[in-house]
């Protein structure tokens, strides 16, 4: 659609460019203003149609893209689980972790200790 826009205003830039000539043949004797506004209303409209046409072209481009990523990460999903079976869960709860006792060299909060850097 976008090459039939560029056709329509190429084929009446050369029209108006030969207009002394080519006037004549089509029994136009000078350019008006209405058929001036016609001219750029259809332009207008066949742009409109190349422009949804791309949007609508996109957008469903888009979905299926969306879709055959969702495809795929199910695939391997179902991949990993096959890879990493699920071993039974045991009937004793593990204890939590229990965080070693701070000694008393580090009470010095959240800095980290001291470097030297030598060049």
């Amino acid at each position: 659609m976008q090459i039939v826009l560029l056709v329509y205003f190429v084929a009446y830039l050369i029209f108006f460019i030969t207009f002394d000539t080519l006037g004549n043949l089509f029994g136009m004797d000078e350019v008006t203003s209405q058929s001036m506004v016609t001219i750029f209303l259809v332009g207008l409209g066949i742009f409109l149609v190349a422009w949804l046409t791309g949007k609508g072209a996109f957008s469903s481009l888009n979905s299926k893209i969306t879709k055959m990523d969702n495809e795929m990460n199910r695939l391997k999903a179902k991949i990993y689980d096959f890879e990493h079976p699920q071993t039974p869960a045991s009937s004793k709860p593990s204890a939590p972790k229990q965080t070693p006792p701070k000694t008393p060299e580090s009470d010095g909060g959240n800095l980290p200790p001291r470097q030297n850097f030598t060049d």
